[in-house]
C-alpha cells in the first residue's frame, strides 16, 4: 500500500482496472439467480448535480452488494436525451440540440466513470438514437392499428407563448411555464393521445400487486387516477345544450341552490352573458395562474364569478344560478358540478362568501332536524333524506341508487364510475422530440408511415427562432411528402412525441439494446423483467411511473412481455436541498453571481435583495452543486460515503460542503490502520478461534461480527446505509483501539479477519479503496468476486450490555448489567447509578419499566424511570 492515501492516484488505478476487465458487462444469460438494478436515467441538459450523485450512489451500493453476494446483476446506463431544454437553449444562444445533447453525454459520462459507478456501458443508449426512436414510432403505430392512439380536434391544452409548444399541467406551476416562467395561455388545439383510460382499473387493482412500492407512492397513483362512484344528471339551459353534471352525492341534489362550471369549461364563453364576458375572461385568465393542487386545496378561498345564465334542477324543476370557482376542475368530472352548501365543505364556503341559500336535505336520524334546521358547517356524512320531495326519509345509499334509477329511466342521467385520470395527451409543438409517424392526405385523411420506412428521421437543418409554431413545420423538405395510400402530395405530421414516451420501456431496451428486428427479444426481457429495484425521485411518482406502468400492460396485450408490472421493488430516495436565491425580476441566480453580502444578497443586474430558500437541488433553480470539485479533492468514495451517510435514502439531505472532507478523514484512518498492521494482514484461512483470545480481542471479534450482522439487515432489508456506514465508523474505532500482541498468532488471525471483514464490507459504499484494501490484504482476484462475508452468531451473544437508563424520558446514566439480567437486577443497577439518584432528588420513583430486545425474554435495552 502508499504510505500516504491519495484517492486521486487510487481511483483512477481501480477504474482502469474494471473497465479492462469489462467487469459489469453482464451475460444476460448467465445461470444464478438475476438481479436488475436500474436507476432513472438522466436528462443530459448539462452536468451532473448532487442530486444525481445521490441517486445513482444509492443504485450503485445495492449492485455492488449484489454482485458480491455472486449473483448475476444487471446494472445500465443511458440518456433520456430529448425534451424541450435543449431546444430552448438552441433558440437561446444558437447550439443545435444534436450537438448540445451529444457533448453533455460524453461529459456527464466522464463524470460518472470518475464516481466509480459500476455500469454495464455496452447497453449504452440515447432516445435520441434513431435506432431508438424507431422503436416509439413501431410503438405507436401498432397502438393506433388496436385504437389506443387517437388524434383529439378540440382539446383544452396549457400553451407557453415564449416555448410554443403544449404543456402538462405539472409543467405549469402556479400558471406559468416551469422552464422559462412565461404566462400561461388556455388554448383549443389538436392533440394526439393515448388511452390510458381503457387500463384505469387495472392500473388502480394492480397496485395491490406491488407490496414492496412505498405507500405513499401508490397512495399517490390512486388519487391520479381518482376512481370514484357516482351518477351523471343533465341540466336543461334555456336556448343551449343542457349542461351534464357529475356527483357522488347525488342524494343530495334536491338541496343544489347553484351551479358551479371549471374555469376551463369548454362551454363558458358560450354561456355568459354578453354584458360579464370581461368580468368573466379575467377571472379565466386569473385562475389559469393558479396550481390546480393549491387552488382546490381545503383552505383556499373558494373564488368565483356568475356568468349570467341559470340551469334547471332535473329532479326539483328550480332555476339555479351558474358561476365558475376556482375550486372546480375540468379534468374532474365532467367539468360541472351542482353544488349543495349544505353538504358539501366548500360549496358551504362558497355559498357564505357570496350569500347564496344554504338547505338542509339530509340529516343523521329520520326527523331530527326540522324543516328550518341552520347548519352551523356542512353535514358532509350519510344519512337520511329530508326536504326531497317523495324521496324524504330515504336513507342516502337508497336515496342514491333510486334517484340514479329515475334519471336513466326518464332519459336525463344514469349511474356512472368517473376517473380523475385522463388520456395522455402526447403532442408537442416542438422539434427536439419523436417524430410522430403519420402524414396528412387531403383524401385519404391521417396515413400511418409504413413500417419498413422507420424511422422517420428527425431533419438536422433546423433553425431555431423561438417564433412560428414548430420549428418542423417550417422544413419543407421533412414536411413534403407522398401519401403512402394514394400517392399523391402529402403533409407529415409536425407534432412530436411527449418526452415522457421515452422513458416509458427504456428499461426493456436495455435487456436487448442492439435489436434491429424488433424494441426486444421476449425470451430475453421476461428473463429479467420486471425491474428487481428501481431507484428515482418521488417528483416521478405520478407521472413517469404511472405511464411506466400503462406502457408495460400495453406491450404485455402486444404479446411483447409476460408479466403485469415492470417493477418489482420501488425507492424513492429524499431530494438533495441547497440554498436558492431568486429575483422577482430576474430569476433565480447563482450563488456565485451574487451581490451584497452572505447576511443581505442581491440580485448582480438590479441590485435589489433577492429571495432566499432551501429548495431542492437543480439546473432551474441555479443551486445545484457540481461533484467535480470535491472529487478532485477528497475523492469519489468520501463524496458516495457522505451523499449515503448524511440521511437515509428516503429523506431528503440538506447539501454541506464540509461534508465530504469528513468522510475523507475517515477513509484516511482506514487505510492507516491497514498501513499500521501491513506485516500482520494476509488471506483469512478458516474461522478465528475467539476462545484463544484475550478480553480485548474477544471484544474486537465480536464487533467484527455485529458490524456483518448489521452491515448486511441494513442493506438487504431496510435499505438504511446511513447506519450501515455508521456501523463500520464504530468498527474502525474499536479496531484502532486494539493493540495486537508481538508474534501472536490468534492476534493475528483477528486482524487477518478484520481487514478481511472490512474490506468487503466497505466496498459498496467506497469501492475504489475497497478494492485496494482486498489487493493489500493478499488477494490477487477483484473484490466484486470475493463473496459476502457471513457473521457467527455466537458472536452476538453478549455477557454484558450497557443499557440507557431514562428519568422522565431523559436518558441520564448507562447501567452495566449482566446480558441475562432479570428486571429485578436490571432495575436495581439503573437506581444504583449517581446521577439517577441525583435527578431523583431523594424521592421514590412512581416506575421503574424495563424494556427488552424482541420482546420479555431479550436482552436488556432500556430502562425508564418515572419520578
Amino acid at each position: 500500500m502508499a504510505a500516504k492515501y491519495d484517492p486521486k492516484i487510487l481511483e483512477r488505478r481501480w477504474q482502469e482496472r474494471w473497465e479492462a476487465e469489462r467487469r459489469f458487462e453482464v451475460d444476460t444469460g448467465a445461470e444464478g439467480e438475476r438481479f436488475y438494478a436500474l436507476e432513472m436515467f438522466p436528462y443530459p441538459s448539462g452536468t451532473l448535480h448532487m442530486g444525481h450523485i445521490r441517486v445513482y450512489s444509492i443504485g450503485d451500493v445495492l449492485a455492488r452488494y449484489r454482485m458480491v453476494r455472486g449473483d448475476a446483476v444487471l446494472h445500465p446506463m443511458g440518456w433520456d436525451a430529448l425534451g424541450l431544454p435543449a431546444e430552448n437553449a438552441a433558440i437561446k444562444d444558437g447550439v443545435h440540440p444534436a450537438k448540445r445533447t451529444r457533448a453533455n453525454i460524453e461529459a456527464v459520462r466522464e463524470q460518472m466513470k470518475a464516481m466509480g459507478w459500476g455500469y454495464d456501458w455496452s447497453r449504452e443508449f440515447a432516445t435520441c438514437d434513431p435506432e431508438y426512436y424507431r422503436w416509439n414510432q413501431w410503438f405507436f403505430l401498432e397502438m393506433l392499428q388496436r385504437d389506443l392512439v387517437y388524434r383529439k380536434t378540440d382539446a383544452s391544452v396549457n400553451w407557453c407563448p415564449s416555448c410554443e409548444t403544449v404543456i402538462a399541467n405539472e409543467q405549469a406551476e402556479g400558471g406559468l411555464c416551469e422552464r422559462c416562467g412565461t404566462e400561461i395561455d388556455l388554448r383549443t388545439m389538436p392533440e394526439w393521445a393515448f388511452r390510458i383510460t381503457r387500463y384505469a382499473d387495472e392500473l388502480l387493482d394492480d397496485l395491490d400487486k406491488l407490496p414492496d412500492w412505498p405507500e405513499r407512492v401508490k397512495t399517490m397513483q390512486r388519487n391520479w387516477i381518482g376512481k370514484s362512484y357516482g351518477a351523471e344528471a343533465d341540466f336543461a339551459v334555456q336556448g343551449a345544450d343542457p349542461i351534464r353534471v357529475f356527483t357522488t352525492r347525488l342524494d343530495t341534489i334536491y338541496g343544489c341552490t347553484f351551479m358551479v362550471l371549471a374555469p376551463e369549461h369548454a362551454r363558458v364563453l358560450e354561456l355568459t352573458a354578453p354584458d360579464l364576458r370581461e368580468e368573466v375572461e379575467a377571472f379565466r385568465k386569473k385562475v389559469a395562474k393558479q396550481d390546480h393542487a393549491v387552488r382546490t386545496a381545503e383552505d383556499a378561498p373558494k373564488e368565483g364569478v356568475y356568468i349570467g345564465r341559470d340551469a334547471i334542477n332535473p329532479y326539483t324543476g328550480e332555476a339555479v344560478p351558474i358561476w365558475i370557482a376556482n375550486f372546480v376542475l375540468a379534468d374532474y368530472g365532467t367539468g360541472a358540478v351542482m353544488s349543495v352548501p349544505g353538504h358539501d365543505t366548500r360549496d358551504f364556503a362558497f355559498a357564505k362568501r357570496h350569500g347564496i341559500p344554504i338547505r338542509t336535505v339530509i340529516e343523521p336520524e329520520p326527523g331530527e332536524w326540522g324543516a328550518d334546521h341552520a347548519l352551523e358547517e356542512a353535514f358532509t356524512a350519510d344519512g337520511y333524506m329530508t326536504g326531497s320531495g317523495e324521496h324524504s326519509g330515504l336513507s342516502s345509499e337508497e336515496g342514491r341508487r333510486v334517484l340514479a334509477a329515475l334519471a336513466e329511466e326518464r332519459g336525463f342521467g344514469k349511474a356512472t364510475v368517473n376517473y380523475h385520470l385522463r388520456d395522455w395527451g402526447i403532442s408537442r409543438q416542438r422539434y427536439w422530440g419523436t417524430p410522430i409517424p403519420v402524414v396528412h392526405c387531403d383524401d385519404c385523411g391521417v396515413v400511418p408511415v409504413p413500417r419498413d420506412e422507420l424511422p422517420v428521421v428527425l431533419p438536422e437543418d433546423v433553425s431555431f427562432t423561438g417564433k412560428g409554431g414548430s420549428p418542423l413545420a417550417r422544413v419543407e423538405e421533412f414536411v413534403s411528402t407522398r401519401c403512402p395510400v394514394c400517392g399523391k402530395a402529402a403533409r407529415r405530421e409536425t407534432d412530436t412525441m411527449d418526452t415522457f414516451v421515452d422513458s416509458a420501456w427504456y428499461y426493456a431496451r436495455y435487456v436487448d439494446p442492439h435489436n434491429d428486428a424488433a424494441p426486444f427479444d421476449r425470451d430475453r426481457v421476461d428473463a429479467w423483467v420486471p425491474v428487481t429495484l428501481y431507484v428515482g425521485g418521488p417528483e416521478h411518482a405520478v407521472m413517469h411511473l404511472l405511464y411506466f406502468r400503462f406502457w408495460h400492460k400495453v406491450m404485455r396485450d402486444l404479446g411483447l412481455v409476460s408479466t403485469d408490472e415492470p417493477v418489482e421493488r420501488l425507492l424513492t430516495q429524499g431530494m438533495v436541498c441547497n440554498q436558492s436565491f431568486r429575483c422577482l425580476e430576474h430569476g433565480y441566480i447563482k450563488r456565485a453571481d451574487l451581490g451584497g453580502t452572505e447576511d443581505a444578497p442581491t440580485c448582480p443586474h438590479c441590485g435589489e435583495p433577492v429571495e432566499r430558500k432551501l429548495d431542492k437541488m437543480s439546473k432551474s433553480k441555479a443551486n445545484g452543486v457540481s461533484p467535480d470539485g470535491f472529487i478532485e479533492r477528497f475523492g469519489a468514495d468520501a463524496m458516495r460515503l457522505f451523499i449515503l451517510f448524511a440521511a437515509p435514502p428516503e429523506k431528503d439531505l440538506e447539501w454541506s460542503d464540509q461534508g465530504p472532507e469528513g468522510t475523507f478523514r475517515f477513509l484516511r484512518r482506514v487505510h492507516d490502520l491497514f498501513l499500521r498492521h501491513a506485516e500482520l494482514i494476509a488471506p483469512v484461512e478458516g474461522a478465528a478461534d475467539p476462545a484463544a483470545l484475550d478480553e480485548a480481542g474477544q471484544a474486537l471479534w465480536r464487533k467484527i461480527h455485529g458490524t456483518i450482522a448489521k452491515v448486511t439487515d441494513d442493506i438487504e432489508r431496510s435499505f438504511q446505509f446511513n447506519t450501515a456506514i455508521a456501523a463500520l465508523m464504530e468498527l474502525l474505532n474499536e479496531a484502532t483501539r486494539f493493540e495486537p500482541r508481538e508474534g501472536d498468532e490468534v492476534d493475528r488471525a483477528l486482524i487477518g479477519l478484520l481487514a478481511d471483514s472490512f474490506a468487503r464490507l466497505v466496498g459498496p459504499f467506497a469501492p475504489h479503496l475497497a478494492e485496494e484494501l482486498w489487493a493489500a490484504s493478499g488477494h490477487e482476484e477483484s473484490l466484486l468476486t470475493a463473496g459476502w462475508p457471513i457473521h457467527d452468531p455466537a458472536a452476538l451473544e453478549l455477557d454484558r450490555v450497557v443499557v440507557p437508563v431514562q428519568v422522565n424520558g431523559k436518558v441520564r446514566a448507562q447501567a452495566d448489567v449482566a446480558a441475562d439480567a432479570d428486571d429485578e437486577a436490571v432495575r436495581a443497577a439503573a437506581l444504583a447509578e449517581e446521577n439517577v439518584q441525583r435527578h431523583l432528588e431523594g424521592q421514590e420513583p412512581r416506575k421503574v419499566i424495563v424494556v427488552r430486545r424482541k420482546g420479555k425474554t431479550g436482552t436488556p435495552k432500556l430502562v425508564s424511570v418515572v419520578k
